[in-house]
């Protein structure tokens, strides 16, 4: 069976249409601060120059939202029609103010009405549980009426990292708590026939995410839902590992029809995302013919892929996408890449790469760690270096260095909540802040960025 996509409504973003038969979209968000107006207008033009279609920022007061209005107008004055998309937690009084101004509101389900999580279990019965999603509507469908008004869109963003106490509390750390965080918004909207919604459903962890998404769209199919979806796997990491893991689980989505737009979350500079996310728009295709043909050829748990590439992202990327599903799926347990002009050690290290990220072995350290926004209060790039150099220098005499999974989160929206994945966290806290976490235990709070780096190694050490 070829490929074919999932057929949507369709979702106007500022004159970005999505979903149905238009082009896949790909988008970026900003890492300035939303209050440097300059800077925010410079980025985003970069991101638009290299091919993004949409460009998000933060927006957690009402001063970023407001400022908002001023990044549009600065991007119109150059000749940039990019819609912008103001991203929002926490706040719900912050969304009523962006809708009047951005093309598009990002809302989390997971801390829209729901207060901040605690991690704390709850209980409910019934009837309260549904007194909480009483609470939800009235709150919601003011906002909707203003996105009618202004012909705003809403993309409801569930995270894995940021799941409320409520939810779980009911459904627990789950794909289905995660499917139901979204699906109550949704009803909502369905309620008041409003359309111009698109969904997200992320998270860092490959086998979560694909297996979420492929849920939500059984879900939205039983109750008659056609909504588009934006795909992206969270805190993917930089480098080699950002991008295997991205199209291992983005990939997977893509090959079998499912996503209308997409994000590859890099922890680099923004601009640089958007030649990934093209590479990977541009080969579901043949990785999807590629896919059914290696699927069809496992043999002795492994699967064999061939490729005759020569730029070694190219090989990366379509490597992941081809064989990241059967992985996900727990088809097969062992992988072997062959490509003429690469050394057989790189095409090892690819393949030992592409099962860490479906989760199927670990051979090294996993970094998991957010591209950064306007909230993050230190420079992500250069804090993820320094602890990349002190792990691998640990890990030389150390073995139980090799293969931890470190977070480092750039604020608090998703930062706890993905240490559940990570056995350690490094998570800012405020300017010049860092607190440190084990699983999702906080173990140190605040501590000067100067010393953070090294109190996270001393920790690691004398844990036992």
């Amino acid at each position: 069976m070829g490929y074919q996509r999932r057929k949507t409504i369709t979702v106007d973003v500022g004159g970005v249409t999505l979903g149905s038969d238009h082009p896949i979209r790909i988008q970026s968000m900003a890492n300035t601060s939303t209050m440097d107006t300059d800077n925010s207008v410079a980025q985003a033009k970069r991101i638009v120059d290299a091919g993004g279609e949409i460009v998000r920022f933060t927006t957690q007061g009402q001063r970023e939202a407001l400022n908002m209005k001023n990044i549009s107008e600065g991007l119109r004055k150059e000749g940039y029609t990019v819609p912008l998309v103001a991203d929002v937690h926490f706040n719900a009084s912050v969304a009523d103010t962006a809708a009047t101004i951005c093309e598009k509101v990002r809302i989390n389900p997971g801390n829209y009405v729901d207060p901040a999580r605690t991690f704390k279990k709850l209980e409910y019965t019934d009837a309260e549980y549904a007194d909480e999603i009483k609470k939800i509507e009235e709150r919601f469908v003011p906002f909707l009426n203003i996105c009618k008004e202004h012909n705003t869109a809403v993309r409801i963003g569930v995270n894995h990292g940021s799941l409320s106490d409520r939810i779980m509390s009911r459904y627990g750390d789950t794909p289905e708590g995660m499917v139901e965080s979204c699906m109550e918004f949704l009803r909502i909207c369905v309620k008041e026939n409003f359309k111009n919604v698109v969904i997200s459903i992320k998270a860092s962890n490959t086998v979560v995410m694909v297996r979420t998404v492929r849920l939500l769209v059984e879900q939205m199919e039983a109750e008659g839902m056609m909504f588009p979806l934006h795909l992206g796997v969270t805190e993917a990491g930089e480098g080699e590992d950002g991008r295997i893991k991205s199209a291992v689980g983005i990939g997977a989505l893509l090959c079998e029809g499912i996503g209308d737009t997409i994000r590859v979350s890099l922890s680099e500079a923004p601009e640089k995302e958007i030649p990934v996310a093209r590479k990977i728009v541009d080969f579901i295709g043949e990785c999807a013919a590629l896919r059914e043909q290696v699927k069809a050829s496992i043999e002795n748990d492994t699967v064999t892929v061939t490729l005759h590439e020569t730029d070694w992202e190219t090989l990366q990327l379509k490597a992941s996408m081809a064989v990241g599903a059967i992985f996900i799926d727990r088809l097969a347990k062992d992988l072997i890449i062959r490509n003429d002009g690469f050394a057989e050690s790189q095409l090892k290290d690819l393949a030992d790469s592409i099962l860490q990220a479906a989760r199927i072995k670990f051979t090294k350290t996993e970094y998991i760690s957010c591209p950064g926004c306007g909230r993050t209060l230190y420079n992500l790039e250069e804090t993820i270096a320094k602890i990349r150099k002190a792990i691998s220098e640990r890990a030389a005499t150390n073995p139980r260095f090799k293969t931890l999974k470190i977070g480092i989160m750039g604020c608090i929206v998703n930062g706890p909540g993905e240490m559940a994945d990570a056995d350690y966290g490094y998570v800012g806290a405020g300017v010049g802040k860092v607190s440190l976490y084990k699983c999702k235990e906080c173990i140190e709070k605040n501590i000067p960025e100067a010393e953070a780096v090294e109190r996270l190694i001393e920790f690691i050490e004398n844990d036992k």
